[in-house]
């Protein structure tokens, strides 16, 4: 079993930048997949990056060049750095564990987080 506890999520402008934090329990972090997903009001959960258990990273098109994933398997934790919010950017984000990635795309995760949420105003 894998719990994980989101944190860092707020109310900040377009611009701004906003660091997510993941802390996992659990003695197998350092063999899984780790991914941050979101979910803007009305829309389907969708996949915004992650950071395989050997440390290749992916991301998403919209989010390309702008935030970072990373990871601490020492301390359990999983991190992503968002810079130059935008509007668009504003969902619920939802760290997640043991996805699976085939050719590049991640499939939904065994352990989700509560979520966190993210607005950015214009």
């Amino acid at each position: 079993q894998v719990q994980l506890v989101e944190s860092g999520g707020g109310l900040v402008q377009a611009g701004d930048s906003l660091r997510l934090s993941c802390a996992a329990s659990g003695r197998t972090f350092g063999s899984r997949n780790m991914a941050w997903f979101r979910q803007a009001p009305g829309k389907e959960r969708e996949f915004v990056g992650g950071i395989t258990w050997s440390g290749s990273t992916y991301y998403a098109d919209s989010v390309k060049g702008r935030f970072t994933i990373s990871r601490d398997n020492a301390k359990n934790t999983v991190a992503l750095q968002m810079n130059s919010l935008k509007p668009e950017d504003t969902a619920v984000y939802y760290c997640a564990a043991g996805a699976t990635v085939v050719d590049g795309r991640w499939g939904s995760a065994a352990y989700w987080g509560q979520g966190t949420q993210v607005t950015v105003s214009s």
